[in-house]
């Protein structure tokens, strides 16, 4: 598994318990619309991710990031920042 592939597995494991709507997760799978996030639940989760990868997702980041798939682009660019 590459690197890129294991940090979408731990996206996936770390939205699992704020998947309310048992959404299947896709690298296109959006967290405001398909997820149906409200703005607590982003910050809740932006932590987890955070602390899980040992990194800092800045709010300017977070606007432009929709998707599961963004977001694991986003980690990897950060993890080798």
């Amino acid at each position: 598994m590459s690197d890129r592939a294991a940090t979408f597995a731990t996206i996936t494991d770390l939205v699992e318990p704020f998947n309310k709507k048992g959404v299947e997760l896709t690298e296109a799978t959006t967290f405001a619309g398909d997820l149906e996030w409200d703005s607590l639940t982003v910050m809740d989760f932006v932590a987890a991710v955070e602390d899980e990868f040992d990194i800092v997702i800045t709010m300017n980041m977070q606007a432009d990031i929709e998707t599961v798939g963004q977001l694991a682009d986003a980690v990897e660019k950060l993890k080798t920042a």
